[in-house]
C-alpha cells in the first residue's frame, strides 16, 4: 500500500486517530508474504512471517486497511507450525490483528466518525474481507453513518472482482472476464461512487473502469478515504 496507494494508508491513520487510537508505524515493515504463500513458496513466506513477528512484537493491536494482509497474518500459526515457539507467538499476534472496519466497530465501538460525503455509493464485498474474515456488516455500518451518503447494493454482492492476487497473473483472461462482470454489476446500481475495503480489489476495478468507462462515471474510494471525508481528507 505504501507504494501503490499511500493515500489510503494516510486516510486510515487519520481515521484511527479521530476514533481515539494512537497510531504508531513500526519501522522495518515489509510485505506480509501472501503472494509468496499463495504461489507455493512457503519457505520465503516464512521468512517474512518471522520478520513480521519481530516488527510487531509490541503488545498493541495491529490494524490494516487491507483484509488480505490480515488474513495472511491469521495464517501464520499454520505456516510456522514446525517452529512451536514462533507458532505460539504467531497465534498471539494473529489474535490482535484486525481489519480497519473490524477494529473500529468491534473493538473501539466507533461507527460515527463525523464523515460527510454526498453521493450514491455501491459497496464491493471483497472475497478476503467478506468471506475470508466474515466482515460484511462492519463496513456497511460505518458507511451508513456518513452524512449525505446513500448505499446501493449490486445485484450479485458476493461475486469476485477477478483480481485474486496471483490468480490474475496466472489466468488473465478469466480474471478480466470476472472484472468486467463485476464492474457492470456495480455500474448498474446507478452509483457515482465505488467503495471497497480491500486496496487490491479497488485498484483492479479502478484500472478496468478507467479503460472501460461506464455511462455514469464511478469514482473509486477506499473505505478509509470515505470515512476521512469532510474532516480535512480529500477523497
Amino acid at each position: 500500500m505504501d507504494n501503490l496507494a499511500p493515500e489510503i494508508a494516510e486516510a486510515a491513520a487519520r481515521v484511527l486517530t479521530r476514533a481515539g487510537a494512537t497510531v504508531r508505524l513500526p519501522p522495518g515493515q515489509t510485505c506480509c508474504g501472501q503472494p509468496l504463500y499463495k504461489s507455493g513458496r512457503h519457505d520465503e513466506a516464512r521468512e517474512l512471517a518471522r520478520r513480521f513477528l519481530d516488527v510487531f512484537a509490541a503488545p498493541d493491536p495491529v490494524v490494516a486497511p487491507a483484509g488480505s494482509c490480515v488474513a495472511m497474518v491469521k495464517a501464520y500459526p499454520g505456516l510456522l507450525a514446525g517452529e512451536p515457539a514462533r507458532a505460539t507467538r504467531a497465534r498471539a499476534v494473529a489474535d490482535r490483528t484486525y481489519e480497519l472496519s473490524q477494529f473500529l466497530v468491534d473493538v473501539l465501538g466507533v461507527e460515527d466518525l463525523g464523515a460527510e460525503l454526498d453521493g450514491l455509493a455501491a459497496y464491493h464485498d471483497s472475497c478476503q474481507v467478506s468471506r475470508g474474515l466474515g466482515l460484511r456488516e462492519q463496513p456497511r455500518r460505518l458507511l451508513a453513518r456518513v452524512r449525505g451518503l446513500r448505499l446501493a447494493e449490486p445485484a450479485r454482492q458476493r461475486t469476485c472482482c477477478g483480481f485474486g492476487g496471483t490468480f490474475s497473473a496466472q489466468f488473465p483472461e478469466v480474471s478480466a472476464s470476472l472484472t468486467a462482470e463485476k464492474a457492470a454489476d456495480l455500474a448498474a446500481t446507478g452509483a457515482d461512487l465505488l467503495v471497497c475495503a480491500e486496496p487490491s480489489c479497488l485498484l483492479n476495478l479502478r484500472a478496468h473502469l478507467e479503460k472501460n468507462p461506464p455511462a455514469q462515471p464511478l469514482r473509486c474510494l477506499h473505505l478509509a478515504q470515505v470515512l476521512d471525508s469532510g474532516n480535512g481528507g480529500r477523497p
